[in-house]
Formats: C-alpha cells, sequence, structure tokens
C-alpha cells in the first residue's frame, strides 16, 4: 500500500480531505491517526490539526493516480482570489465569545484605511472592560488574531472600545502622568508608576514629551513593564 499525510481541524476533516483529494470512498482506503488535534484558546492560539495517515488498497492504486492526473489537467491555471469580509469575521467571532459570556451585545464595525473599529453596547458592558480593560485588551487582540489569520496583504488594525472607555482611560493616563511629572519636578527625583501595558505607557510617554525638563522610560518585563518618570539631566 501507498502511504499519505493528511491534516485537518479535527480527523473526520482530515479523513474528508484524504478522500477529496485521492478521490475514492471511505471503503478503498485504511487509515491510522498520527496526531488527534486540539483547539486550543478560543480555537486560535495553541491550536494543533489532526494528522492522519492514509494507505489506498493496493488495487486502487492505478486508479487514483489516474483520477488525480485527470483532475489536474482540468484544473484552471490562473489563481482564484477569494474576497473575506472582515468586519463580518470580526462581528462574528465576537458575538460567539459573547454568547458564551452569557452577555447581551450590539457590535458596530467599521473598516476604513485598514482600522477595524468594532464599538461595543449593551448593559454588562463592565464585564467586557474588565479590570482597567484587561479583558477588552484580550478580546481586541484575539479579534485581530481571526482577521489577520492567513492574511497576506496590509496587516488590519484593530480597535475596540465600548462606552467610550478608551478616551476616558486616555485622559486618566494623561492627568496621571501630568500629576506624576510635577512631584518629580517638586522633589527632584524620579517616580515609578504602576504596571502597564504597551498602548497605555505610549500615552504616558507622548503626554509627557510635551513637558520641559521630565524625560520617561520603560523598565521591567511584560506583563509588569512600567514607565518611570525623570528629571532631564
Amino acid at each position: 500500500m501507498n502511504s499519505m499525510q493528511f491534516s485537518g481541524k479535527n480527523v473526520e476533516d482530515a479523513l474528508q480531505t484524504a478522500l477529496k483529494e485521492l478521490q475514492v470512498t471511505k471503503d478503498k482506503i485504511t487509515y491510522k491517526i498520527i496526531e488527534e488535534g486540539s483547539k486550543g484558546i478560543l480555537g486560535l492560539i495553541g491550536s494543533k490539526p489532526a494528522i492522519i495517515q492514509v494507505d489506498v488498497i493496493q488495487e486502487e492504486v492505478a486508479e487514483v493516480k489516474e483520477n488525480l492526473q485527470d483532475s489536474s489537467e482540468e484544473m484552471p491555471t490562473e489563481t482564484v482570489t477569494v474576497s473575506r469580509n472582515h468586519k463580518e469575521e470580526a462581528v462574528q467571532f465576537l458575538n460567539g465569545v459573547f454568547e458564551k459570556m452569557d452577555i447581551e451585545a450590539e457590535l458596530d464595525a467599521s473598516l476604513e484605511d485598514n482600522i477595524l473599529k468594532v464599538d461595543i453596547s449593551g448593559p454588562k458592558m463592565g464585564l467586557v472592560i474588565g479590570y482597567r480593560g484587561e479583558t477588552l485588551d484580550s478580546l481586541q487582540y484575539l479579534t485581530s488574531l481571526v482577521v489577520n489569520k492567513n492574511r497576506e496583504d496590509e496587516y488590519i488594525r484593530v480597535l475596540l472600545d465600548t462606552e467610550g472607555y478608551r478616551r476616558k482611560r486616555e485622559e486618566t493616563l494623561e492627568r496621571l502622568a501630568e500629576k506624576t511629572a510635577y512631584k518629580v519636578k517638586k522633589y527632584r527625583r524620579s517616580m515609578k508608576l504602576e504596571p502597564m501595558n504597551p498602548y497605555e505607557r505610549r500615552i504616558i510617554h507622548s503626554k509627557l514629551q510635551q513637558i520641559d525638563g521630565i524625560t520617561t522610560r520603560s523598565v521591567g518585563e511584560e506583563p509588569f513593564r512600567r514607565v518611570v518618570i525623570e528629571l532631564d539631566k
């Protein structure tokens, strides 16, 4: 028998792929499972495909080869490009997550200049935001993985927001930056802020670039990396 390997989201998917490519029915082959496959987190992070080894029964090998050769001759030479609706992909993914979280939410998505903005509204937005926006940031990261998966064109930036949280958080951080810079100048000693994600650290750095006599730098390792505000010597 001739052995070949096929992969898929799960064993059944890999098996169907094998039957389709070899153009045979299930009774014409035998197979064994090499990898069961796993979904990972929400079907995205750490997922592994299922892999099977397929053996075509000997008397069918010649027929399979003939079928494959005929199919290759009939295939068009041009490449077919499948159009994707990235807004719909993002909305479908988020709706699935919110359903599992038992959260009712309305989504308003817009895509312009490779920036996909999704505004989320509903009665339980505190759960969507999470502690200091951690849940919202995680949802934004996962949605970005979905819309950019297998994408060969320019990267699409995803921005999620709800109830104006991003703007309010930015204003809070800017006020914190100004107050801390004032203390650094008054007491003439450097001060460290609480750990922040890269987005929030950029807000601090950007705001304090406008203040004379103050400089900033980031120290530490993620997720405990923080901004140090000090006098510009």
